[in-house]
């Protein structure tokens, strides 16, 4: 058998599509064809094959066509000029009397990635938009969007938006969608689609026609309308009524939030609406979609915010299954802590409790904090709860319920007698940096209410020399000064010891000040200390559960249905914000002194120079810093990549140029003053695949030749150069600054 993708393998396939007795032969002529895609899928270089299989393209048999469009489509960015055989193969196609035929050329032709192919594709598309057949019009409009999207910045042709608008009449309900859609890519930047009184309510008549997708997506761009009287907008709430019953949940989820969205002015209509979709989403969170589940669950979330208790009746759907990812449990228990209330207690609680025991750490962890979340309404059982949980002497059970009882005491004081009668013996149990910080706080704060408080940090200090976190020992200095207020006579002794180890062989500098802090705040006297030091042990102010603020509806109505409630509001602005382009680069730039690439600003002595960057193939990515010693120990075990000089006038100004590379996101880890020669300074840079660029700059002399190194932590020769044109651009536009 020929090896795959070698010179024998290419010349047997080439022999089979030329052979007229193949050709002649309907299947054996498609068979060589899928012989030759079956080469491409597993990797092989069939390019060479470009010529026979566009022939094989003028063949009848529809899927025969279909195996070499997918060829073509792959293959012609590689053989540009060839690409044109096909291109009038295609366009030949595009009046081919049957509509699949015409339909597969116009999507062929779209896929096609060669320079110059929009002026081939704007006659097909006009007669595609205005063909009989409905498959051809959708392909059409689709082609559309894609033509726009190669012509880049250029102009959109006005008369083509117009057709694509009177296209949202088309008779078949996917035409329109699909019109929508292009319309929204072809006119992002004036905005997107317009949706004035005529199409939102065509769009409306028209929904029954469309498929869940369709009225997903249509029911989306409605949220732009808005009606002009109340008459209108119950009329419109009123076609809209059925959908928050579909069987789709993308359906009840977008109809709710258009209702939730035009209701702003009517809260009691808004109630009704979420009412009315309690059904579809307690069957999401019970669905075996697990990405639907979370997502649903995050929503329901969402409305408790408004609407405290509206699941309440239903909270043993939130129970969990045993098979369940983590992610779900997690979701569903911080529910359950906002269903609590009188009548459902005792049942929610009993079911926490099975979870804390559960074989994963983070499960039963998460189920001991969400019990102690509840215990701030419905104290008395959960400290019952949790104190039983300290009797299965298990690490991480003993280390969450020890947080959950230090959150606990610090709002509602009322429970720390029964907290502080539970905390003898934990000290032997906890290992962990969290764990152990919870225990020093409480016996620290309280512990005048514990008979073997100063016993326990005595255990501590003796071991503060093995203590591998330095966040503990800071806890502990803090507790035992406490400490120290109300029982003098049993922590003076460990205290000096303590604070001795602290200031005289504590490597870590934080721990090593707090102790010095301490130790002259000391010195002080003990009412400054207690000055300092005793302030409130508990917040009640902080709020139970049952005093929660109701969040208005209309302050979430726009996030609905968006990825802002799966994210968190906070973490979704983030990922939302608008951020300035990066700099990137294409080509290496002709003159390293082009004043076009350079601003200067002036602010103050300082002179800030930005290079504006082209779109390209490398993407500097910013605030990706090296520490000294990370760049040296990568530096010396990488080999050197490339080394050049660039012509250098003047004196350097070390200000300008960390300022100037700062801008194209090149980091600087060091660099000499001005006048010191030979000047040097090192750089990193770090593109979006991860690639580093470690950078050398060596002046010998003023008006010399700067002697460029640069080393690369992945050979990609496409991406070092673009960096060094980038690092060319930026060092001239900076001497030529300085000249």
């Amino acid at each position: 058998m020929p090896y795959l993708g070698g010179e024998e393998a290419l010349r047997e396939l080439r022999r089979a599509l030329a052979n007229p007795h193949v050709q002649a032969d309907r299947l054996r002529y498609r068979a060589a064809v899928l012989r030759v895609i079956r080469h491409m899928a597993q990797g092989a270089d069939v390019s060479g094959l470009f010529p026979e299989m566009v022939k094989a393209s003028a063949a009848a048999d529809v899927v025969q066509k279909k195996l070499v469009s997918l060829y073509v489509r792959a293959q012609a960015p590689r053989q540009p000029q060839l690409a044109l055989l096909a291109v009038n193969t295609l366009r030949k196609d595009c009046a081919h009397p049957s509509p699949a035929v015409r339909g597969l050329a116009l999507r062929s032709m779209c896929g096609l990635r060669m320079p110059g192919i929009q002026e081939y594709l704007q006659q097909p598309l006009l007669s595609g938009l205005r063909d009989k057949a409905a498959y051809v019009r959708r392909a059409a409009v689709l082609g559309c969007a894609k033509m726009v999207k190669l012509q880049g910045d250029s102009e959109v042709d006005g008369a083509l938006v117009n057709e694509l608008y009177s296209l949202l009449r088309d008779r078949d309900p996917i035409v329109v969608v699909n019109c929508l859609r292009a319309l929204e890519e072809i006119l992002k930047k004036e905005g997107g689609v317009v949706i004035n009184k005529p199409i939102a309510h065509h769009l409306l008549n028209r929904m029954a026609d469309l498929d869940q997708w369709g009225q997903s997506e249509v029911l989306t761009f409605l949220l732009r309308y808005r009606p002009r009287s109340e008459e209108e907008l119950f009329d419109i709430l009123n076609l809209l009524d059925g959908y928050l019953k579909s069987s789709s949940p993308s359906v009840v989820m977008a109809a709710t939030k258009l209702f939730l969205v035009l209701a702003r002015e009517y809260p009691h209509v808004q109630a009704d609406v979420l009412v009315r979709v309690k059904g579809p989403l307690l069957s999401a969170c019970t669905s075996e979609s697990r990405e639907l589940c979370f997502t649903a669950l995050c929503h329901v979330r969402q409305i408790l915010g408004s609407l405290p208790g509206h699941f309440s009746s239903h909270y043993k759907k939130f129970f969990c299954s045993y098979s369940e990812p983590h992610y779900i449990k997690c979701q569903k228990m911080e529910v359950l802590c906002e269903l609590v209330n009188d009548e459902n207690v005792q049942q929610v609680l009993e079911e926490l409790k099975g979870y804390c025991t559960d074989v994963s750490v983070e499960l039963a962890q998460g189920a001991i904090f969400a019990i102690g979340n509840i215990a701030r309404t419905y104290t008395e059982q959960c400290v019952g709860i949790l104190t039983e949980l300290l009797g299965l002497q298990q690490e991480h059970i003993t280390s969450a319920v020890v947080q959950a009882f230090r959150d606990l005491v610090w709002l509602c004081p009322q429970c720390t007698d029964a907290v502080c009668r539970a905390l003898p013996s934990c000290e032997d149990t906890i290992q962990d940096s969290e764990g152990k910080q919870a225990l020093i706080w409480l016996l620290g704060t309280h512990g005048e209410k514990v008979p073997n408080a100063p016993y326990v940090l005595e255990d501590f200090v003796e071991n503060v020399k093995s203590e591998m976190f330095p966040a503990v020992k800071m806890e502990l200095l803090t507790a035992l000064v406490r400490l120290f207020l109300s029982r003098p006579a049993e922590c003076q002794d460990m205290l000096g010891r303590l604070l001795y180890y602290c200031i005289e062989e504590e490597m870590d500098m934080a721990v090593r000040d707090r102790g010095l802090f301490y130790y002259r705040l000391l010195q002080s006297g003990v009412e400054e200390v207690k000055r300092v030091l005793c302030s409130p042990k508990s917040d009640p102010s902080l709020g139970l559960l049952e005093d929660q603020t109701e969040r208005p509806v209309n302050t979430w109505a726009s996030e609905f249905n968006t990825l802002a409630p799966v994210y968190g509001r906070e973490c979704w602005a983030l990922v939302t914000a608008h951020q300035p382009a990066e700099p990137s680069y294409s080509s290496p730039c002709t003159d390293s002194r082009n004043k076009d690439t350079v601003s200067l600003i002036s602010e103050g002595n300082k002179e800030v120079l930005k290079v504006h960057p082209d779109t390209g193939s490398l993407t500097l990515i910013p605030d990706v810093y090296l520490t000294a010693e990370q760049f040296e120990k990568t530096w010396l075990s990488l080999d050197m990549s490339c080394r050049l000089s660039l012509p250098w006038c003047g004196t350097v100004h070390p200000d300008t140029i960390q300022t100037a590379l700062h801008v194209v996101h090149i980091q600087t880890i060091a660099m000499s003053k001005a006048g010191i020669q030979p000047w040097k300074a090192y750089l990193s840079a770090q593109d979006d695949a991860g690639c580093l660029f470690l950078t050398e700059l060596l002046l010998e002399a003023a008006d010399s030749e700067m002697q460029v190194s640069v080393k690369q932590s992945e050979a990609k020769p496409e991406a070092l150069q673009t960096f060094i044109s980038a690092l060319r651009t930026v060092m001239g536009a900076v001497a030529g600054l300085g000249s």
